[in-house]
């Protein structure tokens, strides 16, 4: 048996680009990397378009930089000097017909001190006495699984979770927190709920054990499209394939379908007819995409896959003269609760967010709409939809005349939901992969929320394929090691107050 090693690499947004590059590096002469990708450019929802002379990110436009990954890949690519730190720091929440600023020391919503709190007028008075009811209120008892509602509303009352944690995951997830499993989109709230009667205390508590120093989320200098750019650069050793949709997976039945496996053990089918043969593949592809591409090598986990929900969103990126903008910019911007009935889920001050964005003669003003169960916004052109989120901006922060132009950017079926028993359908797709070894699954449906996370989870899945390699090549038998990188490897989690108006899966 041969000791090279060819490994197929589904999708090319920051998931299979970062897999593909770290595993160029660190597999060794005897590993093949194939990477396919069904559009005609690289990077995913990683995109960077000029809106009046700046480049601005129509998806994702922060890192977070103090994920080890991903701090490691950036000094790795060389990109340290064109890291570029916010502008501004502090957020705003529409509430009671005002922009009020969010209280500093929030975990996701979680008030951690309740002076700041009551000054913010986020609340009404009884809202904050009743938030303090934390302090002395009986551990809560919930399920295995419970929805971050079932968490934060018994201990913290319904202005806290309508107020600041909705608002602060609607702008992570594009999902409503009555929705969305605790532990796995807010993991250190879920941790702090057994850990600790009071939730309050339990995160003050957190907070001092903190040693973490510099800002969390970061830009690059010409947009997050730079990241994707340097990695392509440093594929020479890959095989890269744009246009070319995969139709289908199958096994090489033990290799003895030599005509299209030529001894290896998967299949993977293109949509042109061409069949690539692998010892190992990587589907860094959406849920739904996964779970088709799973339907015969891997069915239960293709069944568990397809059940993950995703969400709607789009981004606008509005270019007003700076006469228009009466409200001062004095933070990185502003989240919408839903229960304000507003199109608008978030928005950036760009010029104030990163400073290379400032501009003498117009602001940029980026607004993010769309949450899960709220299209709305679907059924617009894109004109209807610039003229509503221009009025619903007139009304939150007082615009005194229309955007002088408008960048819009659809993302549809962007944003998985980490709803109430996510854990167990990741479980259930780990426990089902155990039966196809080679097969791997990675990106923002099975990894953490943004970038970074995603760039963890690659650099998980790079090394274990790079274990692989290393197996088969010392094995005297030539039996591949079936060691896998887990989909329930839990990834960090960010302050929502940063990420919120510049979310995006990547």
């Amino acid at each position: 048996m041969s000791n090279h090693q060819r490994v197929v690499i589904v999708g090319g947004g920051v998931s299979g680009l970062a897999t593909a590059y770290l595993l160029a590096r660190d597999g060794g002469p005897d590993v093949e990397v194939v990477l396919v990708e069904a559009a005609d450019r690289l990077g995913g929802k990683i995109l960077t378009q000029d809106v009046a002379g700046h480049p601005v990110d129509m998806g994702p436009d922060a890192l977070l930089v103090r994920l080890p990954a991903m701090r490691s890949l950036l000094e790795d690519l060389g990109l340290t000097a064109a890291i570029v730190a916010p502008g501004a720091s502090g957020a705003f929440i529409w509430s009671r017909a005002r922009l009020r600023p969010l209280p500093p020391s929030t975990l996701f919503g979680i008030p951690q001190k309740l002076l700041p709190l009551l000054r913010s007028g986020l609340l009404s008075p009884l809202g904050v006495l009743r938030a303090a009811l934390d302090l002395v209120l009986p551990r809560t008892r919930t399920g295995d699984d419970p929805s971050v509602g079932e968490l934060v509303r018994p201990r913290f009352g319904a202005e806290v979770f309508e107020r600041l944690v909705d608002p602060m995951l609607g702008g992570v997830h594009a999902g409503r927190a009555d929705e969305l499993s605790a532990q796995s989109s807010v993991p250190e709230i879920a941790a702090l709920a057994r850990r600790s009667r009071s939730i309050y205390l339990g995160s003050r508590s957190m907070r001092r054990g903190s040693t973490s120093s510099g800002p969390a989320l970061v830009t690059l200098d010409g947009g997050l499209t730079r990241l994707v750019d340097t990695l392509v650069s440093q594929l020479d050793r890959c095989d890269v394939r744009l246009g070319a949709r995969v139709t289908g997976l199958r096994r090489a039945d033990g290799g003895r379908d030599t005509a299209a496996s030529d001894g290896h053990g998967y299949v993977v089918t293109l949509a042109g007819g061409e069949e690539l043969a692998a010892d190992a593949v990587v589907l860094a592809t959406p849920a739904f995409v996964t779970a088709d591409l799973l339907a015969r090598v891997a069915p239960d986990a293709s069944v568990a896959a397809r059940e993950v929900p995703y969400a709607d969103v789009a981004s606008l990126t509005l270019v007003y003269p700076r006469s228009a903008v009466t409200h001062p910019l004095d933070g990185t911007g502003f989240l919408v609760p839903p229960e304000e009935g507003l199109l608008l889920v978030g928005c950036s001050w760009l010029p104030a967010k990163w400073p290379n964005l400032a501009d003498p003669s117009h602001v940029l003003i980026r607004a993010m709409v769309g949450r899960h169960g709220d299209d709305r916004f679907a059924t617009m052109d894109d004109d209807a939809l610039v003229a509503q989120v221009h009025r619903e901006l007139a009304l939150t922060m007082g615009m005194s005349a229309p955007p002088a132009s408008a960048s819009v950017q659809r993302w549809p079926r962007a944003m998985p939901q980490y709803t109430v028993g996510h854990r167990r359908r990741l479980e259930r797709i780990d426990h089902a992969l155990t039966d196809a070894p080679g097969i791997h699954v990675t990106g923002a449906a099975f990894g953490g929320v943004g970038i970074a996370s995603c760039v963890a989870r690659a650099q998980r899945t790079a090394a274990t394929l790079a274990a692989e390699s290393r197996y088969s090549t010392d094995s005297t038998d030539g039996t591949a090691s079936t060691s896998r990188t887990h989909t329930t490897d839990t990834t960090g989690t960010v302050d929502a107050a940063a990420v919120a108006p510049s979310r995006g899966r990547a």
